[in-house]
């Protein structure tokens, strides 16, 4: 042991290595690629790491500050490029890397953001076509969310006035980009709810790069979107462009132009349109009118308004005409029931005793008006009545 070296204490020597570590310029400018492990975020919002490959690993942190800039959600497993320094801590003497700046690997951290929040808010159901409300056909009043002095809402607002002036047009001023604008853009939609002030929204920007346009990104307006009363369109970049909010929103337009086309009919389209319809019912109009007439000239022209009187003659006609069948019908029924009792009356007389008694026969009639119609009818000393055709006599019976 060599009794001329110093004695430390072990916070001098991490102390020294340290200082040796940061006066290094390779160790305090380094990008590091490896796969993401043990990834966490605590609550105080810095976030602890391991980048390892094959042979070993490499202990990271990224403070908070650092890591408000992460626009995507780090995973276990994931590649990627972490730039930062490597130092000592010297609570306990062990090296690891500040991260200042972490990069997923082959693709960039904003395009990897807008999948990440893509497929989170599509398993939710934001997307999904029952939840878009119908735009109205003729919207009264219309708020714009966008900048107030890009040309994006100068174009909106001439396209708007010229397709349909009758519109009242708001403006809600917002940012649109930077630090806090999506934040703005949220707040709009939210306060437009609140106190209805328009019935439709746009809200969206003229184009930019995917940086420039990544507030309409933001999960917070994306959700605003999505529990917004009112029907929203979104109005993001050029054609190609394509940003979250354009999946939330109840109507997607390729373009802050193509939104105010989108909002409003265009009147010259609409007047032409009532031109046509005024034609074709004045056409409907005046074809009825014609066959009214037609019906009126042939009303005119008819019997009943030319000889009035001829109605009832033939109401009469009809009357006699009815009167004779009834007539001959009680005739016919009359005659009939005539000819029926004849016949009646004659089987009635064939069957009476009063013919019997014409042809020489007589009926012996005892006291109590019975008949005698056997010998044994009768004693010797009975007197009885003997009806003839034209009388009778009164008889006693001797033996």
């Amino acid at each position: 042991m060599n009794s001329s070296a110093p004695i430390l204490s072990p916070s001098q020597v991490s102390q020294y290595i340290k200082g040796f570590m940061d006066q290094d310029r390779l160790l305090s400018g380094l990008l590091v690629r490896g796969e993401l492990s043990n990834y966490k975020m605590y609550p105080s919002g810095h976030h602890y790491f391991s980048l390892k490959d094959r042979d070993g690993s490499l202990r990271c942190v990224m403070f908070r500050g650092d890591a408000a800039s992460l626009r995507f959600r780090p995973e276990n497993g994931m590649q990627v490029i972490a730039a930062g320094r490597v130092t000592v801590f010297p609570r306990d003497g062990q090296y690891q890397l500040y991260c200042t700046r972490l990069t997923p690997e082959g693709v960039g951290d904003l395009y990897l953001a807008f999948e990440q929040l893509k497929e989170k808010l599509s398993r939710e159901g934001l997307f999904d076509a029952q939840h878009k409300k119908p735009v109205p056909t003729f919207p009264q009043t219309i708020a714009l969310i966008t900048s107030p002095a890009g040309a994006a809402v100068r174009d909106m607002v001439r396209i708007l006035r010229a397709r349909w002036p009758m519109a009242q047009v708001k403006i809600l001023p917002v940012r649109v980009q930077g630090v806090g604008a999506a934040e703005e853009i949220a707040s709009a939609i939210r306060w437009a709810n609140e106190t209805h002030v328009a019935q439709l929204l746009i809200t969206g920007r003229g184009g930019g790069s995917m940086e420039d346009l990544w507030a309409f990104n933001e999960e917070i307006v994306a959700r605003a979107i999505y529990a917004s009363k009112l029907p929203v369109i979104s109005a993001v970049g050029h054609e190609p462009d394509v940003t979250i909010s354009d999946f939330v929103a109840d109507l997607r337009a390729s373009t802050p132009s193509n939104a105010a086309e989108l909002a409003v009919p265009d009147q010259m389209e609409i007047r032409s349109s009532v031109g046509v319809l005024g034609q074709r019912l004045y056409g409907s109009v005046a074809a009825q009118l014609e066959n009214r007439r037609r019906n009126l000239a042939r009303l005119a022209s008819s019997r009943a308004m030319t000889e009035p009187g001829a109605y009832f003659k033939d109401k009469r006609l009809l009357l006699d005409y009815e009167n004779r069948r009834l007539v001959h019908g009680l005739e016919r029924t009359v005659s009939s029931q005539r000819e029926r009792l004849g016949r009646l009356s004659a089987a009635l007389d064939a069957m009476s005793p009063l013919k019997v008694l014409g042809r020489g026969y007589s009926i012996a009639l005892k006291e109590d008006g019975s008949v005698i119609a056997a010998e044994k009818d009768a004693r010797p000393g009975e007197t009885f009545t003997l009806k003839v055709s034209d009388g009778q006599f009164h008889c006693e019976i001797k033996e």
